[in-house]
């Protein structure tokens, strides 16, 4: 052992409190020492802030520590001082700080008390820092977070960009990236970047055994959520959502079902922001309900589940946020709410922004939905994301626990890799997929694909099945995406192999959540099930009320409100309002029956009522509602309700209808009149009455698609039918 190992060994220990290094840490911190630019790459909980801490410690003059957060700085400050009795050790200089703050750091670093100091790539670009931070020895630079360079990264930063014309400025010193999270695109961006091309790189596995990944379609998430939840009580989690809306609902929804949660976004002020962050920390609160602004940073250890109500995008943001589960080793399960609905709301964020960023954040999306819907193995399908091969599926997610059917692909993998040589590699793997569907796009026809022996060749099968067989060559690498110009399929030595001397290859199904496939249902302990007999009596208890009344049987209750009375079970009128689409007034009217009926067959057949199958929803305390209800009541237009509370006429209408559905009675007839003649509400009128078999709009347009009458006409008279018959 030389000498330099026994020095870190030693401090190690004495600062640390560690016997052994973890992974990589002690090659990253020789290779340092040595003076070599290095790059590292250590998923989430591997040990990344002592790669640079420690040898700041050893090395003459201050290490300059360049890093994304305040919070995170703040973090690592006070985590240092209290490994060192002198609390100049290390200092942070960010727009936090007033300026006597600012002098008393100054005056440590200069008086060689501060080894490590972090800085904001924002602070670092200011002209007075720059000439500071000529004044001293600089033992060497680390970039933190380095994913944030690269536009093809979780974060970009434009700032983290213009670091090394600064470190050039201040003078060469050796130069430390590192990251959690970033593929092997991603890797070069920041290498060339921070010209450090030549540098030695560290690579750990991103491979967690404890890990549970799951993805399931998003049918009632806030209801599997609070199952989830109560059968994990007490134990830690993360909720991630989109829009800091949602993450209010959603915490205001658990607080309401008796769950210690908490709200956490950007929009918050920032001592409560702290407040909340800490009381997770401190096990105050058992959730916390957050956009991606919560996490950086938080080392937690047990955080036993991370759930993501709506799906990140980018695959890089997932892998980091899932990473922040079990970072003790022991348990942590990543579940994830899935639908198409969601990816399309991210690709109408990204309209408004520049092209190159839109078609970084197309790829990025392609590649969260390719992640989403695959039958593969979950972290197969991660691994070889970051560039990591992994031979044996991993037994521990939901599509290792619950395999899809699997079919002969090498016919399959033949066609794509002949397509894929036919264009000389250089398209993307949609562009591939029309070719096979015979789809003529705008590019098929600039490049005459069309003219392709293979135009349409797949054409039998629909595109969902080429975009899976793409998908499972990329993990088997007979086929490679270009780093360079991101997405161009290129095929590998592997794959030209495969051309010379095909074989059997057995390749898995996608699944298809479109059709609400609600399969694997690992890691809820049995989930929403509906109970079917129950189900077919409220049915038959609908149709005999229906035939009473004379009415058609959906204005009672409707087909999802009777699902969800078989599932929760209501024995109580209050319980009933708490089922989806059944207010006070329905409850009411019609209620009584049903209650009667579901505690008759609950008390027969011994039925356990688990409390948190009746999941109680939070009042809507919509203002939007109570404004909406009171301008009909005063006949104002329904035009000049969408100016005054900003919404679309679509949208209006989804309020309205909640509005009646639930039991309250609106007369819209005054609105109606000014826009329809009477023969054409009558007629729609009569549809409802008379033919419809559901509420369904997609039946009644299709029903009444010769008249020529709109989407928007046959949803006012379906309200002005539900408000007058149902209510």
């Amino acid at each position: 052992m030389d000498n330099n190992e026994q020095k870190i060994l030693d401090l190690l220990k004495r600062y640390f409190g560690f016997d052994t290094f973890k992974g990589q840490q002690k090659e990253v911190i020789l290779s340092l020492l040595n003076g070599n630019d290095s790059f590292v790459l250590m998923p989430t909980g591997g040990g990344k802030s002592l790669c640079y801490q420690l040898p700041a410690l050893m090395l003459e003059g201050t290490a300059i520590i360049i890093s994304p957060l305040i919070a995170l700085m703040k973090n690592q400050v006070d985590s240092m001082r209290g490994f060192s009795t002198d609390s100049g050790v290390a200092h942070f200089l960010n727009s936090s700080l007033n300026k006597t703050e600012i002098n008393q750091v100054k005056e440590d670093i200069l008086n060689g008390k501060t080894k490590l100091l972090y800085v904001a790539p924002e602070s670092l670009t200011k002209e007075d820092n720059v000439d500071f931070l000529k004044k001293f020895k600089i033992s060497f630079f680390a970039v933190d977070e380095a994913h944030c360079i690269s536009e093809w990264g979780h974060d970009f930063r434009p700032e983290y960009r213009r670091i090394r014309p600064i470190v050039n400025e201040i003078g060469r010193a050796p130069l430390m990236a590192l990251t959690a999270t970033a593929t092997p695109k991603v890797q070069h961006d920041i290498q060339k970047n921070l010209d450090m091309l030549d540098a030695q790189e560290f690579k750990a596995s991103f491979r967690r055994h404890n890990l549970y990944y799951e993805v399931r379609p998003k049918v009632k998430a806030s209801k599997e959520i609070i199952r989830y939840i109560k059968n994990n009580a007490g134990k830690s989690g993360i909720i991630y959502c989109l829009s800091r809306k949602k993450v209010e609902e959603l915490a205001e929804m658990l607080v309401v079902n008796d769950i210690k949660a908490l709200a956490y976004h950007a929009g918050m002020d920032t001592q409560t922001r702290s407040r909340n962050q800490d009381m997770f920390l401190h096990e105050e609160v058992d959730v916390i309900v957050a956009t991606i602004a919560f996490g950086m940073g938080i080392d937690k250890p047990d955080v036993r589940f991370v759930i993501h109500y709506n799906i990140p995008k980018s695959l890089e943001g997932y892998y980091q946020e899932t990473g922040r589960a079990g970072r003790d080793g022991g348990e942590g399960k990543c579940i994830t709410f899935y639908s198409y609905d969601d990816i399309q709301k991210l690709e109408k964020f990204m309209q408004n922004k520049p092209v190159n960023e839109q078609e970084i954040g197309k790829q990025l999306l392609f590649e969260t939905v390719s992640y989403a819907e695959s039958s593969v193995c979950r972290v197969k399908q991660l691994l070889n994301y970051f560039g990591e091969e992994m031979l044996e599926d991993c037994g521990n997610c939901d599509n290792c626990l619950n395999p899809k059917p699997k079919f002969e692909g090498k016919d399959d993998i033949l066609t794509i890799l002949n397509t894929i040589a036919r264009v000389k590699e250089r398209f993307k793997a949609d562009h591939i997929v029309n070719i096979l569907t015979g789809k003529k796009t705008a590019e098929v026809a600039t490049y005459k694909h069309q003219e392709l022996d293979e135009f349409g060749s797949g054409g039998e099968v629909n595109s969902r099945h080429w975009k899976a067989v793409i998908r499972q060559m990329l993990i088997n690498q007979f086929i490679e995406k270009e780093i360079v110009n991101y997405g161009l399929l290129k095929i590998t030595d592997k794959g030209r192999e495969y051309i010379e001397n095909p074989f059997s290859l057995m390749l898995t199904k996608d699944h298809n959540y479109e059709d609400g496939d609600s399969e694997g249902d690992v890691g809820f302990g049995g989930g929403s099930a509906t109970d079917t007999v129950l189900f077919a009596m409220l049915k038959d208890l609908r149709k005999s009320t229906a035939k009473k009344l004379n009415l058609p049987p959906f204005v009672i209750f409707s087909d999802p409100s009777l699902q969800d009375m078989a599932i929760q079970y209501p024995i109580t009128m209050e319980e009933l309002t708490m089922v989806s689409g059944v207010g006070q007034g329905k409850a009411q009217k019609y209620g009584k029956e049903f209650v009667e009926l579901i505690n008759k067959h609950v008390e027969e057949n011994e039925i356990e009522r688990p409390q948190d199958f009746v999941v109680k929803s939070v009042v809507n305390k919509s203002t939007n509602k109570v404004f909406i209800i009171k301008n009909i009541d005063r006949k104002m237009p329904l035009d000049e309700i969408c100016n005054a509370t900003g919404l679309e006429m679509p949208e209006l209408l989804d309020e309205i209808e909640a509005i009646v559905n639930s039991g309250t009675k609106l007369n819209i007839n005054y609105y109606l009149v000014s826009i329809l003649d009477d023969d054409v509400v009558e007629d729609i009128y009569l549809y409802f009455r008379e033919d419809a078999k559901t509420d369904s709009i997609d039946e009644a347009m299709e029903e009444l698609s010769d008249t020529g009458y709109s989407e928007e006409e046959i949803r006012l008279v379906r309200i002005k039918f539900i408000s007058e018959m149902g209510n």
